[in-house]
């Protein structure tokens, strides 16, 4: 039997490696700004176009590359960060692997240009599919520009898995987000399709989330603090009666990289324990310092997940520290030792002396000598004479019927019974059929029910408004309001009327007439997050998202008490959908019980 075992050709292999660094223009985008902050920039500026499968670009400041450094980097596994197995476990930069720019320029066409300070000319290096096009010297500012163009432009099939453009937005704007967040120190600028979506200054903490979420920010925000031999957590939470129906706003940052983990943040929200309402997450940003050999961050491509030496320990610090803020400041309840000023002497007695008190004694007390009791006599004596039906007196016996039977009577005889629906346990609502009886989920049928009045309304008709009396004005930070800005047609054609969009705030006029002012709110930010987390296909399908979030937020809850007149309207207008049978969300909304079913059951007895 002949061989079949051979190695990979160099550009194969670097496909391969591609498909576990970069997934999506995020992912590109996330590789290429901690390069820039490896580089020692203090200013960085990050250039999209078509959510970054066109164009991604970045350019620092930073110390630059040789014109050897500057070709050895896209080489895989070459690296200035690490020389030993051993400085694994003793890192304080972002990359170290050295496969980011080998990775990238095996999908897409790059263009670096670099200099150093002291050099008179910077390189120029365009490269591919790992193939070197071109290399020259050229003049250049100092620093680094990386251009990623046509990204996957040899692998269509990745390409073709990519979402629609503002999904990868989306996932672009949240890398972005969290690199800045972790060096607020670093000025971090971001434009996509020549259109501004930050200016952030260096500043401190406090200051860039303000600058990314937006003013109101500041007021929500209770700092962190804490030193301990084993962590040192700095940061800020959310005061409780901010916190959303969404984990968007969630960063745990881990010697300045963004990382996620399900264990500390129970940590955080066990913190939180009996301040928040069900179904709402705290919002937070906590920084943590480990020493760096107590942690392992090379177990993931992403470098998102970490291991922790003492993972236990760690989360009891961080729990106890977040409690002990909100107590410190006054946001949770707190047991208060400190002396009342309701104890201190009144201002008219403080000259007076203090007085004996006088003890009267009764000497002729006896509490062994009995006393005469008293006789009691009632005034009012039942006759022995008087009969339990005297108490029925006036009453015509024709009229006194058996409770039982007239209860039977009304629920077993057909014809006398007005009522065509019934709610049972106020979920679902039952009405007979002519094969049988029908069980309404109340639910998930007002669900289908709304999902095609709203997408009739976004597709075909022009829905109606219910003018405020007040504008109402809702604050969110930039990247949502960028989001709304792309949706506001389709939001108006749902009824929302907008008197104003600003940088972090929006100012509504008219809503619809099916939703009341004080669920706006809610609506929009549920709205934002279910278009955040869907994944499209076609270009109808975010008016379709909306459409099933709209009647996800409005539709009756479980739980609620309907008259006879709601439970008939569901009824109707649930078989006059096109789809009655399921939800928007493809489940079942009613189940039939044909009569002879219903027999059987009988007969088994």
């Amino acid at each position: 039997m002949s061989d079949i075992i051979q190695l990979l050709p160099d550009h194969v292999a670097n496909q391969i490696a591609a498909g576990e660094v970069v997934q999506r223009p995020a992912s590109v985008v996330k590789e290429l700004l901690e390069n820039a902050i490896d580089s020692n920039a203090t200013s960085i500026k990050l250039i999209i176009k078509d959510a970054g499968k066109s164009l991604v670009q970045v350019i620092d400041n930073g110390i630059g590359m040789s014109q050897t450094d500057a070709r050895l980097s896209f080489e895989r596994h070459a690296t200035s960060k690490i020389k030993k197995a051993e400085d694994l476990f003793n890192l304080n930069t972002k990359g170290f692997r050295g496969e980011a720019l080998a990775s990238i320029a095996a999908i897409a066409h790059v263009d670096l240009k670099t200099k150093q300070e002291n050099d008179e000319l910077g390189t120029f290096i365009k490269i591919e599919g790992s193939n070197l096009i071109s290399q020259e010297n050229i003049s250049t500012s100092k620093g680094t520009s990386v251009a990623v163009k046509n990204l996957f432009y040899n692998i269509p099939a990745r390409r073709n898995f990519l979402k629609s453009n503002s999904i990868e937005t989306r996932h672009v704007i949240n890398e972005f987000q969290r690199v800045a967040l972790a060096h607020p120190t670093i000025a971090f600028s971001f434009y996509h399709n020549e259109s501004e979506i930050y200016n952030l200054l260096s500043g401190n903490l406090r200051q860039r989330i303000v600058a990314i979420f937006g003013k109101k920010t500041n007021e929500k925000l209770v700092p962190i603090h804490e030193e301990t031999d084993i962590v040192t957590i700095n940061g800020f939470v959310a005061k409780p009666e901010f916190a959303k129906k969404k984990r968007g706003e969630q960063f745990f940052f881990i010697n300045d990289r963004f990382i996620k983990n399900a264990y500390l943040n129970h940590a955080v929200t066990s913190a939180f324990e009996s301040l928040l309402s069900s179904g709402y997450f705290p919002t937070y940003f906590l920084y943590l310092s480990v020493p760096p050999k107590s942690i392992d961050i090379n177990i993931h491509p992403t470098k998102t997940e970490i291991k922790f030496d003492d993972e236990k320990t760690l989360y009891a610090i961080l729990r106890s520290t977040v409690k002990h803020s909100l107590g410190q400041y006054n946001v949770a309840p707190v047991l208060d030792f400190d002396r009342s000023s309701s104890f201190d002497t009144p201002y008219n007695f403080k000259a007076k002396p203090a007085q004996t008190p006088k003890v009267t004694v009764n000497h002729d007390f006896n509490p062994f000598k009995e006393e005469k009791q008293k006789s009691f006599k009632p005034t009012y004596k039942p006759e022995p004479t008087q009969q339990w039906e005297s108490l029925y007196t006036g009453i015509d016996a024709d009229s006194v019927e058996v409770e039982s039977k007239t209860m039977n009577a009304s629920l077993f005889t057909e014809e006398t019974s007005t009522n065509k629906t019934y709610q049972v346990h106020n979920k679902y609502i039952v009405s007979s059929i002519k094969s049988g009886i029908v069980y309404i989920n109340q639910h998930l049928a007002h669900q289908r029910i709304l999902y095609e009045e709203f997408l009739e309304n976004i597709t075909v008709k022009e829905a109606m408004s219910q003018q405020l009396l007040f504008p109402l004005e809702i604050s969110f930070n930039t990247s949502d309001i960028h989001l709304i800005k792309e949706i506001k047609e389709d939001l108006e054609s749902v009824g929302f009327l907008f008197d104003k969009i600003s940088d972090d705030t929006i100012v509504i006029k008219g809503i619809p007439i099916t939703i009341a002012e004080s669920q706006i709110a809610i609506i929009i930010e549920q709205l934002l997050e279910d278009i955040k987390n869907d994944i499209p296909n076609a270009s109808f399908s975010q008016l379709d998202v909306m459409a099933k979030s709209l009647a996800k937020s409005l539709a009756i809850k479980t739980g609620t008490k309907l008259d006879l007149k709601e439970q008939e309207e569901i009824v109707n207008k649930l078989f006059i959908c096109k789809q009655p049978d399921l939800s928007p969300f493809g489940k079942t909304t009613f189940i039939t019980v044909a009569i002879d079913e219903i027999d059987k059951k009988f007969n088994n007895y």
